[in-house]
């Protein structure tokens, strides 16, 4: 049986949320008002978030009176998303590479370093055409991601963190195109390491991937939407509009 991808596997163990529960709601909320606020969305817009997670951001959405649906591959998040489902908010289970069928959608939203998970380029080209494909010319898109070159001169290649009673052994590389972190940790007696392997993709290579379906128009640093500098800023928030 072939090995899974490395985000199909440790995406879908309870161990990723123990070793990220710290990630808040209020940041959320934040962050997508800041966003909603340059987006400038009808009443009742039809939003994607690609790559939902456990739905933090597409709850925080639908909140505000937008019709959300949130996919994810990991079956373990989309189990629990769904248990915040309503008539405007669902969830399910979808490979960003290819689009949602039969769905049209004002704005996508791809967040918090969802981007980048795969080994080749091209799949980032097939990303960027599914997102086309299921937004209607003018429809927005939202991209955060890391800011590469800082995350890349900052690596910290070892650490340690106790979650739950429980020492995760974190270890960093870059391979000159993927960053690498290897989560090495025991529980009850038994042993696991993961991997997340994400593509380190500039600011230039990112308008290069967007250029055939989209016209760049922000490009932000922070959740705040502070100006993006290449050396300092921790973020890169892309907003775009659909040729």
């Amino acid at each position: 049986m072939p090995k899974k991808e490395w985000f199909a596997e440790w995406f879908d163990t309870p161990y990723y949320h123990i070793l990220y529960q710290n990630r808040g709601e209020d940041e959320a909320r934040g962050f997508m008002e800041a966003l909603v606020s340059k987006l400038n969305l009808a009443p009742g817009a039809s939003l994607l978030d690609l790559a939902c997670g456990k739905g933090r951001h597409a709850i925080t959405l639908n909140s505000f009176g937008f019709k959300v649906l949130g996919v994810d591959l990991s079956l373990n998040s989309i189990t629990q998303a769904k248990l915040n489902e309503n008539p405007n908010l669902s969830f399910d289970v979808h490979d960003m590479r290819q689009p949602v069928k039969g769905r049209t959608f004002d704005a996508i939203f791809n967040l918090f370093t969802s981007f980048g998970y795969f080994d080749t380029h091209e799949e980032n080209k097939q990303v960027c055409e599914s997102m086309a494909k299921m937004l209607a010319p003018g429809g927005r898109l939202v991209i955060d991601f890391m800011n590469a070159k800082k995350v890349v001169s900052d690596l910290v290649p070892f650490e340690k963190k106790r979650v739950n009673d429980i020492e995760f052994n974190i270890s960093r590389e870059y391979t000159g195109t993927h960053i690498i972190k290897t989560i090495s940790f025991s529980d009850k007696s038994q042993k696991y390491s993961y991997q997340e392997k994400v593509q380190a993709i500039t600011k230039e290579q990112f308008m290069e991937l967007l250029r055939p379906y989209f016209v760049v128009d922000f490009t932000f640093g922070s959740f705040d939407l502070e100006d993006f500098s290449l050396s300092k800023s921790e973020r890169l928030i892309i907003i775009a509009t659909r040729k």
